[in-house]
């Protein structure tokens, strides 16, 4: 406990953190505090605190995991709220930057993401069982940031908001031929189809995805227009008139970012509309953690605006719009988290307890990065001529007022 000791003194501050140790020895850290609640954790063994202070984000996830951090009060969510508070982004945290320098050095390497690597990764991920995700996803099978008119709304409205918001941002005309890269489960294309009766493609790497979205579309009787292809992004040809992307930029790769905007400059109409969705930093370039990135996203990486502006310019693409959102991602993500802890029993009959509490960590602590880091999402808007879209965003609320009535 030596070194967790030295490293919870000085960085647990606000919030109260018990640790009892493979002894039965208490450890008590930091001072109480109105919004986060006390936790106390215990570890079975003693080799955990050391692995733990040696690299906290992976020591933590594969402790709790593996049944060698155990919750004796609050839960992990609590517990990754409360570590992730005191680490939060101000300019005055010096504890904070030390941690993230430790892990910037491994994370540019698992940034390289070739085609074949590319879906390696994505089947690591979107792979599992379509079970899972039926037990925590809306009906559209959105697995990203919801928009939120306020806090309370439910998950499936806010999914539905985020659907009409991104439509009208495309500004949609009849008979145009749409793009959705990295396309999910194809909520996304059958939405816009639905309210605009497009063409429209979507492509993934997910052989499970893919399978999921070519039966809805047959179920539908609309597998002539909305059609799904198992290809990468950068080996596609032809012209669209929009294209969308949602969630998948974050699977890039810094070292593909301006090769990704040039094929969406290649791949788009002289005088089409582009709309990238994906979380971003407002804290400047950073690093993905060692723990997600071995076992959530191998590959991932979410960039900041200053590492996309770039790329953007050198693809000789218009940024008409740029939307942030800071609190959405957190809120849709405490949806998912608190119905996957309601389904623990289906989860761990699908997998088994450690996936499941290795579950429940990666949503624990992608809740923190958007409360308590600095994780956001960004909509960026593109296209080729400045002339493309009307000079004012009015007609983004309008079309969207639209099509929440429908």
């Amino acid at each position: 406990m030596f070194l967790l000791n030295r490293l919870f003194t000085k960085m647990i501050r606000e919030g109260q953190l018990t640790v009892i140790d493979h002894q039965g020895k208490r450890w008590e850290y930091g001072t109480p505090h109105p919004a986060k609640p006390p936790v106390t954790v215990r570890f079975t063994t003693n080799a955990t605190a050391r692995a733990i202070a040696l690299n906290p984000a992976l020591g933590a996830g594969e402790a709790f995991m593996d049944g060698r951090l155990v919750i004796e009060q609050g839960d992990i969510a609590g517990l990754v709220d409360l570590v992730t508070w005191n680490l939060r982004w101000q300019r005055d945290n010096p504890v904070r930057f030390a941690l993230w320098r430790q892990a910037s050095i491994a994370a540019k390497l698992d940034q390289i993401n070739f085609a074949r690597r590319s879906k390696r990764n994505v089947a690591h991920h979107y792979d599992l069982d379509d079970r899972l995700y039926d037990l925590f996803l809306d009906p559209h099978r959105q697995y990203s940031c919801a928009y939120f008119d306020t806090p309370e709304m439910s998950l499936e409205a806010a999914q539905e908001a985020k659907l009409a918001h991104i439509a009208a941002k495309l500004d949609l005309k009849p008979g145009q031929r749409v793009l959705d890269i990295g396309c999910g489960w194809g909520g996304m294309a059958r939405y816009i189809h639905k309210v605009s009766g497009a063409e429209v493609l979507g492509i993934t790497l997910s052989e499970e995805q893919l399978a999921y979205a070519r039966r809805k579309s047959e179920e539908l009787c609309i597998a002539d227009k909305v059609k799904f292809e198992l290809i990468d992004y950068r080996a596609l040809t032809g012209q669209f008139d929009r294209i969308v992307s949602v969630g998948m930029f974050e699977h890039v790769g810094l070292p593909h970012f301006r090769q990704y905007f040039e094929t969406v400059e290649r791949l788009l109409a002289t005088d089409g509309v582009a709309l990238i969705h994906s979380i971003a930093r407002a804290d400047g370039p950073g690093a993905t953690d060692p723990w997600t990135a071995k076992y959530i996203f191998p590959g991932g990486y979410s960039p900041a605006l200053s590492q996309i502006v770039p790329a953007v310019e050198r693809a000789w693409l218009w940024i008409t719009d740029i939307e942030v959102l800071r609190l959405h991602y957190a809120h849709t993500i405490r949806h998912w988290y608190d119905r996957c802890a309601a389904k623990q029993a289906e989860i761990e009959t699908l997998y088994d307890a450690r996936f499941y509490r290795m579950w429940m960590f990666y949503l624990a602590a992608a809740m923190s990065a958007f409360n308590n880091d600095g994780h956001m999402n960004v909509q960026l808007q593109l296209t080729k001529r400045r002339d493309t879209l009307p000079i004012r965003r009015d007609y983004i609320a309008a079309t969207e007022a639209v099509l929440a009535a429908r």
